[in-house]
């Protein structure tokens, strides 16, 4: 099994490395960034991992940035998402099997293994991979640990406890739904020990140190480095402060689901039937996969499949967000018909495998009683129904990967056109630094081939401050952009500064690179050579 997922994932990798998809979310371009200032910054250090993304899948991959190449190709933010990948499709498989024969446990695997739009987000540095494969692992492992409770071994259920917590602490560190399962998850566990009178026990406690101290710790870095504890929540950066930016005076909700619980809902059901199944089909397999839940319900209800039930929580969690955090979900299906955060949906998936895992026990139960020997037929179908979806699905081009093609084509003309000639332009400048925004489009400078310790950037504090104060004087090279910071700098204080190139990408404000015609280079004193 674990031998024919790993050739599903090499094939995805191939094909998004052939045809360069790994960079198309301008989100996983920020997550590479993100790990790589990380040890390459003029302030290197923890303090780079910012305030709103949550701190794991950037740690992850800075063992894998610090290769420059790996860093600008997108090859360091795909191998811990693979690594992810498998690792969840062996949880998948094994929690299926703790109810489940190998057949159906198959089928729920392959369901969720020849997924198009996760094996393809398994090639990026997006944290979707990483998230469910949390989610799958912290399943399984209360489902154990529930079955481990009344039983002999008290030494199993203190290990598994343990895992319990760093999978959840993990998660607590990957994405804000981590925070919430991890709250449920616990608590339910809490309260098995109370009714049983072993709320006493060390290794709970211990282990509660682990899931309470997260957060704590979050809390605490952000309180440290930007001054305010909930930074994350209502700083400049983030969603809250994003969305009322973009929303102008007297639009209306700025999206659908705004406030509306009910339709936040609906929304997100779409975005999971969307990323799971074929358009035509996706209605079916949320029915299938729901009858799949109730039939596990009846039959293994006493062996601990409530607890699995935990693989559901995406749907209340973002029918609240979208309606009230600040975080919407665009459908192409729905007005406004647009894509955005159609990649939510991929969380549901484990929770669907695993139903779809227990339609298929069903079906080939009936076949068992009714037609013994149509079993192997039988199964053989369901296995080509699900090959068959996900052909479908390729066919139709999968929702969530299409939303990345979206997304790179509003920067993809400055990532072309603009490194070539930032690079001539260093060139000429050795050791010259460039003022520029590197949150924007951070690629630019990875496709320069400079490192980013040799750009001035909004990290960089008072060093940022005192460039936009005089910029010809600061910088060798000014990359500024219609209407930000550095172009306010640059139209209050153009002296000596001239003009390279003015680029243009549709719907972006068109970007000028500058060079200084006072800049010189330092000599080993730190005084302008002469």
């Amino acid at each position: 099994m674990l031998a024919c997922c790993g050739a599903a994932s090499l094939a995805a990798i191939a094909w998004s490395w052939t045809n360069h998809e790994m960079l198309n979310y301008g989100d996983a371009v920020a997550h590479l960034h993100i790990a790589r200032r990380v040890i390459d910054s003029h302030f290197p250090g923890l303090s780079q991992l910012g305030s709103v993304w949550l701190p794991l899948p950037h740690l992850l991959m800075i063992p894998f940035v610090a290769v420059y190449g790996w860093w600008a190709d997108g090859i360091a933010g795909l191998i811990p998402s693979a690594m992810a990948w498998l690792a969840a499709c062996c949880g998948v498989y094994k929690l299926a099997r703790r109810w489940l024969s190998p057949a159906p446990a198959a089928v729920a695997l392959a369901f969720f293994a020849l997924n198009p739009n996760l094996l393809y987000m398994q090639t990026t540095a997006m944290t979707e991979p990483l998230f469910v494969c949390e989610m799958v692992w912290t399943a399984l492992w209360l489902v154990e640990w529930r079955a481990s409770v009344d039983g002999p071994g008290k030494a199993g259920s203190a290990r598994l406890l343990w895992l319990i917590a760093l999978v959840l602490a993990a998660a607590i560190f990957t994405r804000y739904d981590g925070w919430i399962m991890a709250l449920l998850a616990w608590t339910a566990v809490g309260m098995v020990l109370l009714r049983r009178g072993r709320i006493g026990s060390p290794a709970f406690w211990l282990a509660s140190v682990i899931v309470v101290a997260a957060p704590v710790v979050w809390f605490g870095y952000n309180a440290h480095v930007f001054g305010d504890w909930l930074d994350f929540a209502r700083g400049p950066y983030s969603a809250l402060a994003i969305e009322k930016r973009t929303a102008g005076p007297g639009d209306g909700p700025p999206h659908p689901g705004w406030h509306n619980p009910w339709v936040s809902l609906i929304f997100f059901v779409k975005a999971a039937e969307m990323a799971a199944a074929a358009e035509a089909w996706g209605n079916k397999l949320l029915l299938i996969s729901v009858l799949g839940v109730a039939w596990a319900w009846l039959i293994a209800r006493r062996r601990g499949f409530a607890w699995s039930l935990i693989l559901w929580l995406p749907v209340p969690f973002y029918a609240y967000s979208v309606a009230f955090g600040s975080v919407p979900i665009f459908l192409p299906v729905w007005w406004p018909h647009s894509f955005y955060n159609t990649r939510y949906g991929l969380e549901l998936l484990p929770a669907l495998a695993l139903g779809a895992g227990f339609a298929a026990a069903f079906v080939l139960a009936a076949a068992r009683e009714f037609k013994p020997r149509a079993v192997r037929a039988v199964a053989g179908i369901l296995f080509g129904i699900v090959v068959l979806n996900a052909a479908e699905m390729l066919h139709e081009r999968p929702v969530v990967y299409v939303e990345g093609t979206k997304n790179i084509e509003s920067r993809r003309a400055f990532e072309i056109e603009i490194p070539p000639v930032l690079r001539a332009v260093m060139a000429d400048r050795p050791g010259g630094q460039v003022l520029m925004n590197t949150s924007v489009y951070p690629q630019i400078v990875a496709f320069s081939g400079i490192p980013l310790r040799q750009t001035i950037n909004e990290g960089d504090q008072l060093l940022y401050t005192d460039a936009l104060a005089a910029p010809a004087a600061h910088a060798a090279a000014v990359l500024a952009f219609d209407g930000d910071q550095i172009d306010g700098a640059v139209k209050a204080h153009p002296e000596e500064l001239r003009v390279v190139g003015r680029y243009q990408a549709p719907g972006q404000a068109a970007g000028t690179l500058y060079v200084s015609d006072t800049w010189r280079p330092q000599s080993a004193g730190g005084a302008p050579a002469q």
